[in-house]
């Protein structure tokens, strides 16, 4: 008869164990980070989103020790509703209110959602259904899982550029290829598709340049100005454009630095005014003196506040909490039940990864200004209640691990 060691008997853990509490802990540590620094860059204008703010990170809250006390599996069972609710949900936007000419969000009436959110968790959901019932081989026999989950993210992707969200659409593509990495499937895919990448971002680059040649062309005729989307190469909104070409060339989409280039400045002079222990919480000048626009400081460019005011210790600080957080899913990960777990807390962590890096970035000026919240601190209740329901996704795939006990 095989012993213990040998069979490897399975027990369940006590219910105490089965909490990862680091998580939720510096959870709550960025939240109450979001709220004052909120406060802090409102002070220009005296808004009230820190107050909000703290509702929305109460709610997050509580959805999260709620999804963490479900079987994670129930969504695999549910993911297509899941994932065709969040359809029908960005179809909504289009007949909802328009800001800065876009089409984001729904209006409720007492407050706004912003779909695009609750459609990136559903993504990962549906894709992560699709991979774990997929059957996986040599590249002739993945084709067909493959081919599904590319339609499960194309079709949001779709809709999200359309609305349109350049960022929300970028963060997709790099959760496809985590989801298909972890699922193994073969290299040869992942060689072609980043030939395929390199060359799309060739045309990208191509693109960019004729339109910068066109506006140039513009300014010094005296006729009148034609519209470049009538020989564009790509389907981009011509402020999508400048972001980008802002990124490559900033001395020359604005040389004096009051134009588009203007929140990337001010966020650099933030930064590295605020030295290495920061002016002090409510000291910072520039969203205070409003160089640091209203409308972006408590959101966007939240960091940037954090580092004037905390400098570099504090700037640390929230890195180190993210690190916590992000390497906690790739835990979870390595300890899940089973692939539909797996490839949930990956993309989740990918997802958070994204956000993050993109965020932190442009606010360094390493990455165009895109309007990618940072996790847990811009404000925002569709993404911050949306980001709590992911991480408490991640908290069930660790609640319902299974252990080995020899």
């Amino acid at each position: 008869m095989k012993s213990n060691i040998q069979q490897g008997v399975e027990t369940k853990l006590p219910e105490e164990d089965r909490w990862d509490w680091l998580t939720p802990i510096f959870l709550g540590g960025l939240c109450i980070m979001s709220v004052m620094f909120i406060q802090s860059a409102q002070a220009y204008d005296g808004g009230n989103e820190w107050q909000k703010q703290i509702i929305w990170c109460l709610a997050g809250f509580i959805l999260y020790f709620g999804v963490s006390i479900l079987d994670y599996r129930i969504f695999l069972k549910y993911a297509h509703v899941v994932y065709g609710l969040s359809i029908l949900s960005l179809l909504l936007v289009f007949g909802g209110p328009k800001i800065y000419g876009a089409s984001r969000w729904v209006d409720l009436g007492f407050f706004k959602i912003q779909p695009s959110e609750m459609a990136k968790f559903a993504t990962i959901i549906m894709g992560a259904s699709v991979l774990s019932r997929a059957k996986i081989g040599d590249l002739r026999d993945s084709l067909k899982g493959i081919f599904h989950l590319s339609l499960c993210f194309f079709v949001p992707m779709f809709l999200i550029f359309l609305q349109p969200d350049l960022g929300s659409t970028m963060v997709l593509p790099p959760i496809a290829f985590t989801l298909l990495y972890v699922a193994r499937i073969p290299t040869k895919f992942f060689v072609a598709t980043a030939l395929l990448f390199v060359a799309l971002l060739g045309l990208l680059g191509l693109d960019v340049y004729r339109y910068y040649q066109h506006k140039s062309e513009n300014l010094r005729s005296s006729e009148p100005v034609v519209a470049y989307e009538d020989n564009a190469l790509l389907p981009l909104k011509d402020y999508q454009r400048k972001r980008i070409l802002t990124f490559i060339a900033p001395e020359v989409v604005d040389p004096q630095g009051i134009g588009p280039n203007w929140n990337r400045i001010q966020a650099l002079i933030a930064v590295s005014t605020g030295g290495i222990s920061g002016k002090g919480l409510g000291e910072g000048m520039q969203a205070k003196l409003g160089y640091l626009p209203p409308a972006v400081a408590h959101n966007d460019f939240i960091f940037a506040v954090l580092a004037e005011e905390w400098g570099l210790v504090g700037s640390a600080f929230a890195l180190f909490a993210y690190a916590i957080v992000i390497f906690g899913c790739l835990k979870v990960a390595s300890k899940s039940a089973d692939l539909f777990g797996r490839l949930i807390a990956v993309s989740i962590a990918m997802l958070m990864m994204v956000h993050l890096f993109v965020n932190v970035g442009m606010t360094l000026g390493i990455t165009p200004i895109t309007g990618l919240p940072l996790p847990f601190m811009s404000y925002g209740g569709s993404f911050v209640v949306t980001s709590f329901l992911m991480m408490g996704v991640v908290q069930s795939v660790y609640r319902h691990r299974k252990e080995f006990l020899l």
